[in-house]
């Protein structure tokens, strides 16, 4: 069982539209709304996988009780925290070649007794757990340090435990040695404080997480592909995409690729990127199912093209 935490979920509407003319009236060709949050999106695709998942999240007021029903509805088990206020509302703008604009909400305001009732229901829900996936911002009220508290407890529970935040709460939960951090190029780039211009540079930051705690590094670098870097050693893989619909979500599914590929070496990187290439395939933030794997078309390499320059540098 994989369990999810996400401390500020959403509701995510999703509306796919010709072009973004601002000002403008514009008519959208389709339309989705998901629950949203990278943990959720997490559990969304390890269901899709066909295995269980649990995720823990704070709920509150109409958009709580929607995101609620509409995980039970796609057979996600839900250990829910209620808080006081409204969970957040998203709104995704899909064009038709590919870009993404994304409007997302702040979200509410986590009190301290709300706070602890998280990490108390994360112990409960985490006794049968193979890995904990921590994913996404933290809202309003949640200090930096508070992964790092639900690292150090996931530890002395005995329980794996991986972590998908940037900024200060990524740096902060580096020292009590998360089994797995994701970052993505610009989250990257933004932790060791310079510019990711090759996938070399993007191996020497992952190196340098490493030396901060974390156990293993799992890189995306976009439409580059993917990095794994861990104390087995360093891989690097790509996949062939055909068309890309929409990337919302994108990151979550290789996470949970990687996880219920048992979360380490290079066939749960492979799996990692085919989750996620598949991911980008399809509209909105619909999760791949096996059908739609295509495994065919990664390739995994342990030597590293240190030289190429990364498509879309990360400053």
């Amino acid at each position: 069982m994989i369990l999810t935490v996400t401390p500020n979920p959403s509701l995510d509407r999703t509306y796919e539209v010709p072009s973004l003319d601002r000002g403008e009236v514009i008519r959208a060709t389709g339309e989705r709304m998901d629950p949203g949050g990278k943990g959720v999106n997490v559990s969304r695709a390890v269901a899709a996988a066909g295995r269980r998942t649990v995720a823990v999240l704070p709920l509150g007021g109409a958009p709580g009780a929607l995101v609620a029903t509409l995980l039970d509805a796609q057979g996600i088990e839900v250990a829910p925290v209620p808080v006081a206020g409204a969970t957040r509302s998203n709104i995704a703008l899909a064009e038709a070649d590919g870009v993404l604009t994304k409007i997302n909400a702040p979200g509410p305001e986590l009190t301290a007794a709300e706070q602890e009732s998280l990490l108390e229901t994360v112990r409960e829900q985490s006794r049968d757990a193979d890995w904990i996936a921590c994913c996404g911002s933290l809202p309003r009220g949640l200090a930096p340090s508070w992964y790092a508290e639900l690292v150090a407890r996931a530890h002395r529970a005995g329980t794996r435990i991986a972590l998908d935040t940037s900024g200060p709460a990524l740096l902060a939960a580096l020292r009590e040695r998360p089994d797995v951090v994701k970052p993505n190029a610009e989250e990257l780039a933004e932790a060791v404080g310079r510019p990711l211009t090759t996938v070399g540079d993007a191996v020497k930051a992952a190196e340098e997480l490493r030396a901060l705690g974390a156990r293993t590094v799992l890189a995306s670098l976009g439409a580059d592909g993917q990095l794994l870097v861990g104390e087995e050693g360093a891989w690097f893989a790509s996949a062939r995409v055909d068309t890309v619909r929409s990337n919302v979500g994108a990151g979550d599914s290789s996470l949970a690729g990687f996880l219920v590929a048992g979360g380490g070496g290079p066939g749960a990187l492979a799996s990692a990127v085919a989750h996620g290439a598949a991911a980008v395939q399809l509209p909105g933030s619909v999760m791949p199912g096996p059908a739609n794997l295509d495994p065919s078309a990664v390739t995994v390499t342990a030597d590293i093209p240190a030289d190429r320059v990364l498509t879309e540098p990360a400053s």
